[in-house]
């Protein structure tokens, strides 16, 4: 190996064992994350895992003529998290004028599909709904899939916003969306350009369980489907979160109950989350947004961790929000 390689590879090599010490040493002292977990005003956060690194696609909360962008957040650990900044905007999505929000995103053949709400539409008259935008990295930039809507109307009732994209047990991907207290399932394609049909002809189909307002959200775990959703109003503290279990991504979904709320000595507000789960240390956590104590502002909401946990029953039990947020967890030993 000639020398300059050589020194090249042993530096970068230092260095990597440098950040896994830095990480580990982290651990050690016991810091915790703190809630929120970054600075701005954001909401509805998607979290996942892409690479090794926890990933966060929040809302940028601001008036609906400001909120025309998404930044996305990456961690090793939980705890120090990077910021990506302005992945996608409403420039590179020619139909979305005004109010992108709630991402979901997933990983499919090495690329990254971004679905996001946008125009804020009342009625099958108004442009916008539900759109798609690609790329090949997790952090973006993302151009837009289809040029249009992939959902433009209203369905059942449902307004096209709040999708989360669910990948089943055998492959299918499925779509779960839907404002004004209705929620739809619908299987898409495999370009994501679209949709498949049921067997019943049907493509949209209602699954809305009671005291369903908007943000679905499902993960599988010993092979049971948990369907969650937000409760209340999104401005009021009474925002939350419930859940039910059922055997299949179709239901039916008999509410259990609430599982994240307010706190009047911590926070406000607490809803519109996600779920991720690290397998190796097997702890489940919830990524959600909430409202600090004292705010009035509607868009003043910010993004928080807390760890989720099951009983014995596989029930799961309700969440303490903190202030402290949670312990580092990183996902490679």
């Amino acid at each position: 190996m000639p020398k300059r390689i050589s020194t090249v590879f042993i530096l970068v090599s230092f260095l990597c064992c440098y950040a896994s010490a830095q990480e580990r040493k982290t651990a050690e002292k016991g810091v915790r994350s703190g809630n929120p977990l970054f600075q701005g005003w954001y909401a509805d956060p998607e979290g996942v895992v892409f690479k090794g690194r926890y990933w966060i696609y929040p809302t940028y909360s601001a008036k609906y003529e400001e909120q025309v962008f998404f930044d996305a957040f990456s961690s090793s650990d939980l705890v120090t998290w990077k910021k990506h900044p302005r992945i996608l905007d409403t420039s590179s999505v020619k139909w979305a004028k005004r109010a992108v929000w709630a991402p979901a995103i997933v990983e499919k053949k090495g690329k990254y599909y971004l679905f996001f709400g946008a125009n804020d539409i009342q009625n099958d008259q108004e442009k916008g709904g539900i759109g798609v935008a690609v790329s090949a990295k997790p952090e973006g930039p993302f151009k837009d899939h289809l040029g249009k809507p992939l959902i433009d109307k209203f369905h059942n009732g449902a307004q096209p916003i709040d999708q989360f994209v669910f990948k089943d047990k055998d492959g299918k991907y499925y779509m779960f969306y839907g404002g004004w207290r209705h929620c739809n399932i619908a299987q898409l394609n495999d370009d994501f350009t679209g949709f498949v049909p049921f067997a019943d002809g049907k493509t949209f189909k209602e699954i809305t369980p009671e005291g369903y307002v908007e943000g679905p959200f499902m993960f599988i775990k010993n092979g049971k489907y948990y369907f969650m959703w937000s409760e209340g109003g999104w401005t009021g503290p009474d925002y939350s979160v419930a859940y039910a279990i059922a055997d299949s991504p179709m239901g039916p979904f008999k509410r259990i109950g609430k599982i994240l709320q307010q706190d009047p000595q911590v926070a406000t507000g607490a809803g519109h989350h996600s779920v991720v789960h690290n397998e190796k240390s097997d702890k489940w956590y919830i990524i959600y947004h909430r409202r600090p104590l004292g705010e009035t502002n509607g868009n003043h909401r910010v993004v928080c961790i807390d760890e989720m946990q099951f009983g014995d029953d596989g029930k799961i039990l309700p969440v303490k929000i903190t202030f402290e947020g949670v312990k580092p967890d990183l996902l490679k030993k």
